[in-house]
C-alpha cells in the first residue's frame, strides 16, 4: 500500500508562518527587554533560531536561545535545557516545537519550566493538530490542521526546500 503524501506548507509558506509568529511574539512581549526562545530539539530549535533572527531584525528584544532535549517517546524525567534555571528565572519564555500532535512533548516541556518562576510563559508551534491527549494549547501557531488519527505531519528543514507534509 502506497502512502499518499500531501504538502501542507512549502518553503515560502513556512518562512511566512515563522515571520508571522515572530511578530505575534513581539506584540505579546513589547514591554520586555529580553525573551527566552526555548526550542524543542530538533525542529523546534530550528524554528527558535529563525524566530530569533526575525525578532532581532524587527525589534529591540534581546533573544536568548535555549535548546530543550528530551526522549519524545518517553519524556517523563528526560527533559534537559541548555540554560540553567537561573538564566530564565523571572523572564518571558516561549516554548517552541514544530508540530503539536498529542501534546505529550509540549506538556512535558511546559512541566519542566513550571518549576521556575517566569514572568510570562507562552507556547508556539508551526503546525497545530487537533488530536490532543493533554490539555495543552499553542499560543502562537502557523497553521491549525484537522487530520485523522492515522495521518502524520512531518516538518523537514532543508536549505531552500523546507516543507511540512501530511502522510
Amino acid at each position: 500500500m502506497k502512502i499518499e503524501v500531501q504538502t501542507i506548507l512549502d518553503h515560502e509558506d513556512i518562512k511566512n508562518k515563522i515571520r508571522r509568529i515572530a511578530y505575534q511574539i513581539y506584540e505579546s512581549n513589547v514591554d520586555e527587554k529580553e525573551i527566552i526562545l526555548a526550542g524543542i530539539a530538533l525542529n523546534g530549535y530550528v524554528i527558535a533560531e529563525r524566530l530569533k533572527a526575525i525578532l532581532e531584525e524587527v525589534s529591540a528584544l534581546q533573544c536568548t536561545l535555549c535548546k530543550v532535549t528530551m526522549n519524545k517517546t518517553a519524556p517523563q524525567g528526560t527533559v534537559e535545557t541548555s540554560l540553567n534555571a537561573s538564566e530564565y528565572k523571572d523572564k518571558s519564555l516561549v516554548l517552541i516545537d514544530d508540530v503539536l500532535n498529542s501534546g505529550t512533548t509540549l506538556i512535558y516541556g511546559v512541566k519542566h519550566f513550571l518549576d521556575v518562576p517566569l514572568k510570562q510563559f507562552k507556547t508556539a508551534v508551526l503546525v497545530n493538530r487537533n488530536h490532543k491527549k493533554y490539555p495543552v494549547k499553542a499560543d502562537f501557531k502557523g497553521i491549525s490542521l484537522s487530520t485523522s488519527l492515522n495521518e502524520r505531519v512531518k516538518v523537514r528543514f532543508k536549505p531552500g526546500k523546507d516543507s511540512a507534509i501530511l502522510e
